[in-house]
This record gives C-alpha cells, sequence and structure tokens, in this order.
C-alpha cells in the first residue's frame, strides 16, 4: 500500500468532488446560514434580558418575531444542507465505485492474480462506504467552520477588537488544534483496523469456500478460533479508537468552558476599564459561547478522519495502479489469419517462465501444446491473449504486432477456456451468453452439443433455466468444464485457446469434445494444451515446452 499522508487523501478525494461543485456550494452556504441563525438565538437571548432590564433599545416584541424567524430558517437550512451533503456523499460513492470497476477491469487478469479476493470485496464495499464521513460530514463542515469563524471574528470586533483576538484564538484552538493532537495520537489505528477488517474478510471468505474440507478434517474449532482471535484484534483497535476520540471530546468540551470564561472576564474588565457598555459584556459572551457548533465538529472528526482517511488511502491505491497492460483502442480494425511468436522471453517475478520461444499458429490447424506442469504452457496461451506484457520477442496476430491490435478486436477474435471455468451465481442459459449476449436459444444448444453438455442440461428439473450455485458449485468439475468448451464455441472466434480442455473428462465425453473441436478446425485455428496423449493425438502439430524453451 502507498503511503501517502491524510493530507494528500484528503486533497486528492476533494479532487472528486469536482462534477458536483455547485451541490457542495450551495451545501457550504445554507450550513453557514443555518449556523448563524442558531447562534444568533441565544444572542436575541441576551438582548431581550437586556432590554427586560432597560439596557437595550431594541421592542421585546421584536426580538421574539426575528428569533422565531431564525428558529424556522434554522430548522430549513439545516435540512438543506444535510441533503445536499448526503446526495453528493451517495452521488460520488456510486461514481467512485464506477471508477474502482472501471480500474480493476484494466487490471485483470494480470495484476489481480494472487489478490487477496476477500480483501478486494472490503475495499469495494466497507472501505467505499466509509468514504460517506467524509463527502457528507467533513468537506462542507470544514469550509463551514473556517466561514462561521471569519463571520463571528468580525461580529466581535464591532464589540471590541480584543474579543475578535480572543474569538480567533478559541476557534484555532478547538478547530485546529484539537483534531490535530487527537490525529497524531491515534496515527496508525485507522490503516491497522482497516487492513485487519480486510484480512478478516478474506478469511471469513476462504473458510466459506473450503467449508467441505474443515469439516472433512476437523478444522472446524481451529478456524473458530482463529476466526476469534482476529475479531478479537479488531474490537481492540476500535476500543482504542473509540477511547481516544472520546478524550478528545471532553478535552474540547473542557477547553470551550475554559474559553468562555476567559472571554467573560475579558468582558467584565474591558466593562470596568469603560470600553465596552453592559450590551457590549453579555451580547459577545453569548454570541461566542454559541457560536462553537461548526468548531466543535471538527474538532470531533480528528480520531474518526484517521478510519477513513485509511479508506481513502485503500481505495486509491487501485485507482492509481497502473495495469499489466494498457487498453488498446483507436488501432485500425484487424480480422483474423493466423497467429504466430517469435523470440519470446517473459520472466515473472525474476522467474524465467519461457525462454526464446518461437511457434506458428495457422489457420484452420490444431496446435498441441505439451509439457511437465509449471513449464509455462498456460503462460504461452496469457501471452496470446495479451493479458501479460511481452518483455522481449514479440506476438503477432494476423501478422500485426498484438500491441498494434484493439484489445476489442482480439477478445473477438479470440475464445480462451482455462482449466477451472467460472460460473456465476445465475442460471445456466446466462452463464452461457457471457460468451454471447444475443445467442438465441437455438444457439445455447447447438453450443452445449458440441460441448457434450446438453443432455445433462435437459436432465436437470429446469433445463437451461437450472440456477447453478455460486461458483458453479452445485456442478462437477466435468460438468463446469463442459460448460466452459460451450461457452468457446457460443463465442465463435476464428481462434480457440484451450487449457487443459478435457482434464475432467472421462474417456467418452473427451471422444466427443475431441471430436467437436476436430469439426471446429475446418474454420478456425485451435490451440490445444494437454498433458494427455490421446488429446494431443488431434493436433496437426505438436510443441513440448520443457524448463520455458519450445521444441
Amino acid at each position: 500500500m502507498n503511503k501517502r499522508s491524510n493530507f494528500k487523501v484528503g486533497f486528492q478525494l476533494v479532487g472528486l468532488v469536482k462534477p458536483l461543485t455547485g451541490y457542495m456550494i450551495l451545501a457550504i452556504t445554507m450550513g453557514l446560514l443555518g449556523h448563524l441563525c442558531a447562534t444568533f438565538i441565544p444572542v436575541l437571548g441576551g438582548a431581550a434580558l437586556l432590554q427586560v432590564l432597560g439596557l437595550y433599545p431594541m421592542r421585546l416584541s421584536h426580538i421574539f418575531v426575528l428569533a422565531a424567524v431564525l428558529a424556522v430558517l434554522r430548522g430549513a437550512l439545516h435540512y438543506g444542507e444535510q441533503a445536499c451533503n448526503h446526495y453528493i456523499a451517495f452521488k460520488l460513492l456510486a461514481l467512485i465505485r464506477d471508477k474502482v470497476f472501471g480500474a480493476l477491469r484494466r487490471l485483470c487478469p494480470a495484476k489481480l492474480e494472487g489478490r487477496d479476493r476477500g480483501d478486494l470485496i472490503s475495499v469495494i464495499t466497507s472501505d467505499i462506504e466509509l468514504l460517506e464521513v467524509f463527502y457528507a460530514h467533513t468537506l462542507s463542515p470544514i469550509a463551514i467552520a473556517a466561514l462561521m469563524s471569519l463571520v463571528m471574528c468580525l461580529f466581535l470586533a464591532s464589540f471590541h477588537w480584543v474579543y475578535a483576538l480572543l474569538g480567533l484564538a478559541a476557534y484555532l484552538i478547538v478547530g485546529v488544534g484539537v483534531p490535530l493532537v487527537v490525529s497524531r495520537k491515534s496515527a496508525g489505528l485507522g490503516a491497522s483496523f482497516r487492513a485487519g477488517s480486510g484480512a478478516l474478510s478474506s478469511f471469513v471468505l476462504e473458510s466459506l469456500r473450503g467449508l467441505s474440507e474443515i469439516m472433512q478434517y476437523g478444522q472446524g474449532p481451529a478456524r473458530l478460533d482463529e476466526m476469534d482471535r482476529r475479531g478479537r484484534e479488531l474490537a481492540q483497535n476500535e476500543r482504542s479508537m473509540k477511547l481516544k476520540a472520546g478524550t478528545g471530546s471532553a478535552v474540547t468540551n473542557t477547553i470551550i468552558l475554559v474559553l468562555d470564561l476567559i472571554v467573560l472576564f475579558a468582558g467584565i474588565g474591558l466593562y470596568l476599564a469603560g470600553a465596552v457598555d453592559y450590551a457590549g459584556v453579555i451580547l459577545p459572551v453569548f454570541a461566542l459561547m454559541s457560536s462553537f457548533g461548526p468548531v466543535i465538529a471538527l474538532a470531533n472528526l480528528g480520531s474518526g478522519l484517521q478510519n477513513t482517511f485509511a479508506a481513502g488511502n485503500r481505495v486509491l491505491d487501485i485507482l492509481e495502479e497502473s495495469p499489466e497492460t494498457e487498453e488498446i483502442e483507436g488501432r485500425e480494425l484487424c480480422t483474423y489469419s493466423g497467429a504466430e511468436v517469435k523470440n519470446l522471453t517473459f520472466t515473472y517475478d525474476k522467474e524465467v517462465i519461457l525462454e526464446n520461444v518461437s511457434a506458428h499458429f495457422p489457420e484452420n490447424t490444431v496446435i498441441g501444446i505439451t509439457g511437465k506442469s509449471g513449464s509455462g504452457k498456460s503462460t504461452l496461451l496469457k501471452l496470446l491473449m495479451r493479458f501479460w506484457q511481452t518483455q522481449s520477442g514479440e506476438v503477432l496476430v494476423s501478422g500485426r504486432n498484438i500491441n498494434d491490435i484493439n484489445t476489442a478486436d482480439l477478445r473477438v477474435m479470440q475464445s480462451y477456456v482455462t482449466q477451472e471455468t467460472h460460473l456465476f451465481h445465475d442460471s445456466i442459459a446466462n452463464n452461457l451468453r457471457v460468451a454471447n449476449p444475443n445467442a438465441t436459444q437455438q444457439d445455447l444448444e447447438e453450443a452445449c452439443k458440441k460441448a457434450a453438455v446438453h443432455d445433462f442440461i435437459l436432465s436437470l428439473p429446469k433445463g437451461y433455466d437450472t440456477p447453478v450455485g455460486e461458483l458453479g458449485g452445485t456442478l462437477s468439475g466435468g460438468e463446469r468444464q463442459r460448460l466452459g468448451l460451450a461457452r468457446a464455441f457460443l463465442h465463435d472466434a476464428p481462434m480457440m485457446l484451450l487449457d487443459e480442455p478435457t482434464s475432467n473428462l472421462d474417456s467418452l465425453n473427451e471422444a466427443v469434445i475431441l471430436r467437436s473441436i476436430e469439426q471446429a478446425r475446418q474454420d478456425r485455428t485451435v490451440v490445444l494444451v494437454s498433458h494427455r496423449a490421446s488429446t494431443m493425438a488431434l493436433a496437426d502439430q505438436v510443441y513440448s515446452v520443457e524448463h520455458g524453451r519450445l521444441s
């Protein structure tokens, strides 16, 4: 995770508000006017007291009417401010989620391989949700507190400049000094809490997915103990943050009381010196006592914002991370006419995966790739898909360097079936239509017949409308694999990249699949990765990968 200061995180988060600047200005304006209304109601109370004593010229009825008007305005303005702030917050949360999903799409698959899924889910859900505190309860309150302090200092100065100086000092201590001290005392707690929360989410997700294995080997109590331990650590972390927040609140209230007394004694001193009259003592003291609301809101942010800034930092990490391969667009349209790799070398974490590899993949052929596990077979397919960036040598499709082909064109030209087919928690039909959203029922059935899965689907209670569990958990590995092949046939791309397409199939289903692949070669290139001799017998040419080299 990048180490950004809270100031930098806040500045970057503020930059996201630009599309909603008008609403933010409106919220600040209504918030300022609302707090001024709330502040001057007690001031009018002081004026009424002075009028009763014959020390203030304004009529009592006028004072009560004006106080009633300010009270009504305060309610309306506060509602409007909160409505604007929450509209800004929830609108921005939607925009940020859109940006995050867009960033994840750009990072996928290279930068997301091996990434902690539970932690990503925590960022997408709770971390982004936590930014609502920043946008709804931080941005405009800071601006309101600053403007409110300026207006009140001018008001206090109209009685005597000493009041203005004392007011300015009071606002700075409560609105700036206290939050900074509390923030420094809480430094690191927020980041630790967010990281721990993400790790706990990942642990729970992993436990749910491996529930069968956990039960089989009697590891349930151990996993529960670990979950409890992590939960206790998080609770302790949160308790520390709340303790510091409570301490900060108590200190703030004590400071305000002391400052009010100082202003009161200063007013008495000015009165005794003949610098102000009775109104010059009562009204400024009432005004200062009732004007701390906006700066108290800032004082209370010191501890809570640590958690928010930590969440913002994690979100910004995703938004700013550079993808392994950039999306390419704006190039000349490309249609498929064969592919090849020339002198290709690829390393991952300083480990050489492929070294000086060359291979040709003509149209209307089946090219086999075999080799031991970990020899680089799957990596070669990913380089053909441009999931990874080539480091030395080149990958050519239709005679053009793959880095000069629109990403959208490349996806149209290729179908990729991995060893583990991912199925969504949806119907079989909708899972198949991932490969072709416009496919008709007849298209689905033809693709499934080629993948030897049509009869199985018809045997299900709802046929093609049968829902599959999360990650296809209600189906066997072979059934998921055949649905993955059906997707590839449905996509109908001129180049099919099949990574161990028959590894989970029995000999009967393997024969059906191979027959379909044999038919597919008539109008497309099939690149077939497998360790099975029976599968490789179908290939027109077989490349063997050993220690990153092709032979």
